[in-house]
């Protein structure tokens, strides 16, 4: 199967077509993913999910996932064939799991870090959980493991990447729909998908 990147031309005409290719969307826990699924379902592009996890306090538009993506670490990727022409929430833990016989296009989530760490941490205090690395060692951590991914999504031709800003698409949307849209050969609806932003659930900053 041909492969394709950036540099190599349209996804056609590398031999990929659009119902080929699997739409990921990816990103640190609390990062804006949910809400980047949300907005893709508003634009009409059809997702993978499966409702098993439901809506709750800390994603009250539900979680937009599908159970079998963590079946990746065990290699289990015969699924991902339901996934083409689709888009697909994957946590960026899982994303060196993917085989590289799919094209993928990744929007992966970026997101201040001290406002993810706030999220998550609120998260698990809602569970009961707790754990006793500092913010500090945490964030490095974190920088870390985005910057390694990132350096293995460059290196793979069969993947596209691009970087989604939280803060910047939440201060300023319209920009930045305009940029996913044309990553996704302008089949979205940037009207719908502008006005399945919601501001008011840009709750953990400092």
């Amino acid at each position: 199967m041909t492969l394709f990147s950036s540099s190599s031309g349209t996804p056609e005409e590398s031999g990929w077509k659009r119902s080929e290719t699997i739409i990921v969307v990816s990103g640190l826990p609390r990062s804006g993913t949910s809400m980047m699924m949300r907005m893709l379902e508003a634009g009409e592009q059809e997702l993978l999910i499966d409702g098993v996890r439901t809506a709750d306090e800390d994603n009250p538009n539900g979680y937009y996932e599908f159970e079998l993506v963590k079946q990746l670490i065990k290699g289990n990727t015969k699924w991902l064939s339901e996934a083409q022409g689709k888009a697909i929430k994957i946590v960026s833990a899982l994303l060196t799991y993917l085989p590289s016989d799919y094209h993928y296009k990744v929007l992966f989530m970026t997101r201040k870090i001290d406002e993810v760490l706030t999220s998550q941490r609120k998260m698990m205090a809602r569970h009961g959980k707790s754990d006793t690395i500092s913010d500090a060692e945490m964030a490095r951590l974190l920088h870390k493991h985005v910057k390694q991914v990132k350096i293995w999504l460059n290196r793979h031709p069969n993947i596209e990447l691009l970087e989604i800003d939280y803060n910047a698409i939440i201060a300023n949307p319209e920009p930045t729909i305009r940029q996913i849209n044309r990553f996704l050969n302008d089949a979205l609806n940037e009207r719908m998908m502008l006005s399945a932003i919601e501001p008011g659930l840009y709750r953990n900053r400092r």
